[in-house]
């Protein structure tokens, strides 16, 4: 079959195109899922082989893909009206409440209303851990849904990309493929990346910093105990941690630190830190399981120029959302690039005007995000500040009625529930600021006399 070639300078799928994903992860599942869909309703037939040197159904390392692994509820409702149910077997615990932990005490904010709990699960099949489980993750269930669209599950590492005038071949060390579009969804894995800038000359990739994932064996029941439905956040005065949660997930607890220069002794203080240890049962020490620890890169700065004629990046590759849900940014983009390459084209023109723009939105929204992780790190450093925010939240959540403003905001910032703009915006309101107002009047003044209670 002849490949793809150009027609009046444009370049268009047609019926028998190819199609190759570097990438099984969500980014380039969601893509591959998409693009059976469109293709369908546009009346063509499309071949697509995904590569992936990662068997997703093995426990532990092997399976992994190295993220906190929560989705939340928003997204699962767009899954589902796009015919992706997430089965039981997939979630391993929904998360209601979130748990806020201070140098200045612990609150618990509840009451947030169905659509903004959130989802915890593994990519993978589970960690390596004690009592020898394995269910099927994430990465997995997209996978299948893919194959039984048609997709084609090569277990092959791409290690080069040649361009030709009538596509783009893949080279692995068993096989060489042509293919009329190409989609990097590889995540930040540098080699891979490297294949990319050989393919796209102006292509920058990401800007990286280092997370920090591990993963503690404790059981249903103690968990159900000493974390239940609950995700618990952590604002301590640590130089480095941005952001720090422990995720309940089945018989686990994910322990996932956000910063920008996370290392293993920066994360044996976090888990020595009284804040931490009180949450673990008495007497155990919170231990992570080993190998099931990693520093994986997380994308801080998103990609310049992802995308050239038949070949697009999408996900981490490219964008992603800003210390947060990896996965909703793979499933904005994944879905983006294939309306583009089915509906409009795969020339470097089309993915300017259809795709640039969502990605450019998330850089917009990382902007934001930039804006608001540097006020929660002045608050992070400021004794005085973190307790007028502890005393805000402990007054919304005494209340039975009423609007929540700071819960909210808190909420939406630590689980990555709404974008990082609408955040800033909700930030704004003159109502919160005259209660935070209140707040440091209170804090500033009338404290010095011990003789009158706080709010």
């Amino acid at each position: 079959r002849p490949m793809q070639k150009a027609v009046n300078n444009e370049l268009k799928l047609q019926d028998g195109s190819r199609i190759g994903v570097i990438g099984g992860g969500p980014a380039g599942s969601f893509f591959s899922y998409f693009a059976f869909e469109l293709a369908e309703k546009a009346g063509i037939h499309i071949e697509i082989d995904i590569y992936e040197p990662k068997d997703f159904s093995r426990s532990g390392p092997p399976g992994c893909n190295h993220c906190g692994g929560i989705v939340s509820e928003s997204l699962v409702q767009l899954l589902k009206a796009d015919g992706i149910s997430l089965p039981e077997e997939v979630i391993r615990r929904t998360i209601e409440t979130y748990t806020l932990h201070l140098e200045e005490g612990t609150a618990v904010i509840d009451n947030l209303g169905k659509d903004q709990r959130i989802i915890s699960m593994f990519r993978g099949s589970g960690p390596l851990g004690p009592d020898g489980s394995s269910r099927q993750g994430f990465d997995a269930y997209m996978l299948e849904l893919c194959r039984q669209k048609g997709a084609r599950l090569l277990v092959e590492k791409v290690t080069d990309a040649q361009c030709e005038p009538d596509g783009i071949t893949l080279i692995t060390h068993k096989s060489r493929q042509k293919y009329d579009l190409v989609v990097g969804a590889a995540g930040l894995n540098e080699k891979a990346l490297s294949v990319f800038k050989k393919l796209i000359p102006h292509f920058v990739p990401p800007q990286t910093a280092k997370a920090y994932i591990s993963e503690f064996y404790l059981g249903h029941e103690l968990i159900g105990k000493h974390f239940g439905n609950s995700m618990h956040v952590f604002v301590l005065n640590l130089p480095g941690i941005k952001f720090g949660a422990l995720i309940p997930k089945g018989n686990y607890v994910t322990l996932v630190l956000l910063g920008t220069g996370i290392t293993t002794e920066l994360a044996d203080r976090f888990l020595s830190s009284k804040s931490v240890h009180d949450c673990f049962p008495e007497g155990i020490m919170p231990q992570p399981i080993n190998p099931c620890l990693c520093f994986p890169p997380i994308n801080i700065r998103n990609a310049r120029n992802p995308y050239s004629d038949r070949v697009v990046l999408i996900g981490d590759s490219s964008s992603s959302k800003l210390y947060k849900n990896g996965i909703g940014a793979a499933y904005i983009t994944g879905r983006a690039a294939a309306s583009t390459a089915i509906i409009q084209g795969i020339s470097s023109g089309d993915f300017r005007k259809s795709f640039q723009p969502v990605c450019s939105r998330l850089d917009r929204d990382n902007s934001a995000g930039k804006l608001i992780f540097s006020i929660t790190t002045v608050i992070q450093n400021s004794s005085f500040l973190k307790k007028i925010l502890f005393q805000m939240v402990l007054k919304e959540q005494s209340k039975e009625k009423g609007k929540r403003e700071m819960s909210m905001l808190l909420w939406d910032t630590f689980t990555g529930s709404a974008p990082y703009r609408n955040i800033l915006l909700r930030s704004l309101n003159p109502l919160l600021w005259m209660k935070l107002s209140g707040n440091i009047f209170i804090g500033i003044f009338v404290r010095k006399d011990k003789h009158i209670p706080g709010p």
